[in-house]
């Protein structure tokens, strides 16, 4: 026992030297003591200190004159005897004064291996991980790839320690080596790059000047993925303008940032009397061209990313128009799904406590988005108008006031299919007869199918939150009457099979796979991913209009330019919208004694004006028209010029 305690003791004071020799520097050279491989006899053996013959001297484990072999005699640990294991038969001549020792043609060396500390050791540093080897689930260390019994040993000695005690893994994090990556991990901080996201846009090949204003935007918000995925789209697009005009460097690096954030709290209080917040947003993004205009979202996914990434949207797509305008997103995390009149109509009121004091008809204005129609814009409006204490009528135009211009929606809608014809034309080729896949069933969805019908087209699938409806034989009058009730009546399209048992209801998937010649994702950001693109294009589709904003994963938009098909952007597809939305804001302007035709000539004009432009902005910078990718770079450059022109004009601000 004493000659135990003399071995423990010496090794303390060899561990301790080891813990003075570990501060080093990045890369300098350190010595890894690795022992040998799985041994199967380690699980079942306790351990014990062999020495030399001289019971005096205690040997340094580093002179390879101690190991550890399986013993058969009880030994004490601690001060507590363990039992014996069994072990195989030794030879005779093994025993000697109570101690066993190993044949010297039997000792095995134990490696000695020297090497670097690397900066990709410390940076990548965690505890473990998981994985599969030779079909057996194993614990492996991340810093050096190995698994269970290759760290049985502290790498720098103390066998004796209660270390042996540990499982494998257990040990090695609880080692010097340990240690000294954390150690390592700590001094390389501040090399370290923002916390990395997954970037879901497709950013090839793009010049040193674009790849420094991405990285900036990165930096500064590394997690608001929706956001830097919008701007990714844009920079990609504008290369060639900030190569052949280094002046416009600056200027969107301005633009990029908002002028003004809002987050502010929502409380409500329910049915039953209970307290609920959420959080409402409003992004302010650009007023260079004009008072801002966009949507309110009511939905759980909302969040300062997504308004962001709206608002930055709202702004392009009002500055490829015509009219002067800014914009501008917002709504909250808030749910109106299930929630009664009265539950809505206490939270549009909370909403507008705080949000009335930034609108105003030179300021800001809102409009309807997911979540929010006629029945919460009125709310909306009926609280701004008491508070503000005047009736401006701001929210959806002077003339039809807060109720939720119809006018607009069919526009944004009719648009759509407008230009999905303007595209066709250009191939020679027309919507009659052509298979249509629409996703999502909100009122755009609803007015794009609706437009079809007179054209000539066969839409085939309308879709919900819970999947997708297709009839083969193609929606007709009838068939749509139906599906807009369904939809006032807040039903699942379920409800259409009661009248047609031939269509099918898919669950918890999307239209995407179904044959179609023409898609109109109209559901929400992000509809379509990698294996969604690839069904697209395996379904017969060419032409893919954009309806909701930023469809696309980046994935998707990689695969889809691949295979050429056309992708009209929603900046330029919208163009039917933001042309009414102007003509609402007009004083002077009746909507309702605008005739049907002369509606229609008005989001036709606009649509055919915006093409026109979209295509020649990318002539202008070496993107020819037969390009697939044309419409999507020249929608974004035309913005971006037109927006630069005014931020140029009124100055640093």
């Amino acid at each position: 026992m004493d000659e135990i305690s003399l071995l423990r003791q010496a090794q303390r004071q060899h561990q301790h030297q080891h813990h003075h020799l570990m501060v080093r520097g990045m890369g300098e050279e350190i010595d890894l003591e690795i022992g040998p491989g799985d041994d199967p006899s380690f699980s079942g053996a306790d351990l014990v200190a062999v020495t030399s013959g001289n019971h005096d001297t205690v040997v340094p484990a580093d002179d390879h004159k101690s190991l550890l072999i399986p013993c058969s005699q009880p030994c004490a640990v601690d001060g507590h005897v363990q039992p014996p294991a069994p072990q195989p038969q030794l030879a005779q001549g093994e025993e000697h004064d109570g101690m066993l020792q190993l044949p010297s043609a039997h000792t095995k060396k134990k490696k000695k291996v020297v090497k670097k500390w690397r900066e990709e050791w410390a940076d990548t540093y965690k505890w473990a991980y998981v994985a599969v080897h030779d079909n057996t689930t194993r614990i492996f260390c991340s810093v050096c790839k190995e698994y269970g019994r290759k760290h049985r040993r502290n790498p720098y000695g103390n066998e004796g320690s209660r270390n042996m005690q540990m499982s494998a893994l257990e040990e090695h994090n609880n080692s010097l080596l340990h240690k000294e990556a954390l150690r390592l991990q700590m001094a390389s901080k501040e090399k370290l790059q923002p916390p990395e996201i997954e970037r879901p846009v497709y950013v090839k090949a793009l010049s040193k000047t674009a790849a420094s204003i991405l990285e900036s935007v990165l930096r500064r918000d590394p997690h608001e993925a929706e956001f830097i995925q919008s701007i990714q789209e844009v920079v990609h697009s504008l290369e060639p303008v900030l190569v052949k005009n280094t002046q416009y460097v600056q200027i969107l690096e301005r633009l990029l940032e908002p002028e003004r954030c809002f987050i502010f709290r929502v409380p409500w209080i329910d049915d039953r009397g209970e307290a609920h917040v959420n959080r409402g947003f409003r992004v302010q993004f650009s007023q260079a061209l004009g008072p801002c205009r966009g949507g309110l979202r009511f939905h759980p996914s909302m969040s300062l990313s997504v308004a962001k990434f709206l608002a930055f949207e709202h702004t392009l797509k009002n500055a490829l128009s015509l009219y002067k305008l800014g914009g501008a997103a917002g709504g909250s995390d808030f749910d109106p799904k299930g929630k009664s009149d009265n539950e809505i109509m206490r939270f549009c009121q909370s909403f507008m406590d705080e949000l009335y004091r930034y609108l105003g008809p030179d300021q800001d204005f809102p409009a309807e988005d997911i979540g929010v129609g006629p029945r919460e814009m009125g709310y909306l409006f009926g609280q701004y108008r008491r508070l503000s204490g005047h009736f401006q009528g701001n929210f959806t135009g002077p003339k039809i006031f807060w109720s939720g211009s119809s006018f607009r929606t069919e526009a944004t809608g009719y648009g759509l299919v407008f230009f999905s014809r303007l595209l066709l034309a250009e191939m020679n080729k027309e919507l009659k007869g052509l298979r249509c896949v629409i996703s999502g069933s909100g009122k755009i969805a609803m007015h794009v199918l609706e437009k079809l019908l007179p054209c000539g087209a066969v839409p085939v699938t309308v879709s919900d939150s819970k999947g997708y409806l297709l009839d083969e034989d193609g929606f007709d009058y009838m068939k749509y009457s139906l599906l807009r009730d369904i939809k006032a009546q807040q039903k699942s399209l379920k409800e259409y099979l009661k009248s047609y048992p031939h269509a099918k209801y898919i669950d918890d998937a999307k239209p995407w796979s179904e044959q179609c010649d023409v898609a109109f994702p109209c559901a929400s950001h992000n509809e379509i991913d990698q294996g969604e693109a690839v069904a697209i294009i395996n379904s017969g589709c060419r032409v893919l209009i954009e309806c909701s904003n930023m469809p696309c994963t980046v994935e998707a938009v990689d695969i889809l330019r691949k295979a050429k098909v056309l992708v009209a952007p929603a900046k330029a597809t919208a163009a039917g919208g933001v042309a009414l939305g102007e003509l609402e804001l007009n004083p002077e302007f009746n909507l309702m004694q605008l005739s049907v035709e002369d509606f229609e000539n008005k989001i036709q004009d606009a649509i055919k004006q915006t093409y026109e432009r979209s295509i020649k902005a990318a002539q202008d910078y070496g993107i020819m028209k037969e390009n697939p990718e044309s419409l999507v770079h020249g929608a974004n450059i035309c913005a971006f010029l037109n927006i630069a022109q005014a931020m140029t004009d009124q100055g640093c601000v």
